[in-house]
Parts: C-alpha cells; sequence; structure tokens
C-alpha cells in the first residue's frame, strides 16, 4: 500500500487491533501497528488486511500447531 501514507496506514492499523483488544491502551496498538508497517510483507497490505494476518495465529491456533480448547 505504498500510495498510503504511513500514519493512515498505522492508524487504520490500530483500529482493526483495537476491535480484537478493547481493554489495550491504543497507544500501545498504535505501536504494534507501527512494527507491523516495519514489515515489507505487511505495509504491503491493507492495514485491515495486515492486521487480520498478524492476529491469525492468535484467533485461529489451531491452524498452527497448538491445541484448541
Amino acid at each position: 500500500m505504498e500510495n498510503v501514507p504511513a500514519t493512515l496506514w498505522i492508524a487504520a492499523c490500530a483500529h482493526r487491533l483495537q476491535q480484537q483488544w478493547h481493554t489495550v491502551d491504543p497507544l500501545e496498538l498504535e505501536d504494534v501497528a507501527r512494527d507491523l508497517w516495519r514489515d515489507d510483507r505487511l505495509r504491503a497490505m491493507p492495514p485491515d488486511q495486515a492486521a487480520a494476518e498478524w492476529l491469525r495465529p492468535i484467533r485461529r491456533p489451531d491452524l498452527f500447531g497448538e491445541p484448541t480448547r
């Protein structure tokens, strides 16, 4: 998403992360989103997709070798 300014991408990504974690400080989620933006593969995705990709092991641990409950 090279045509999206970094600040907008990070804000949108942080917003998507907050949908998963309502109780986490939004500034901390911005820090996480900033880290995701530094990853070339994730930065190439739309911010909501990048957040979903990063959250995938958390949301579906059964896909990553962890037992389901």
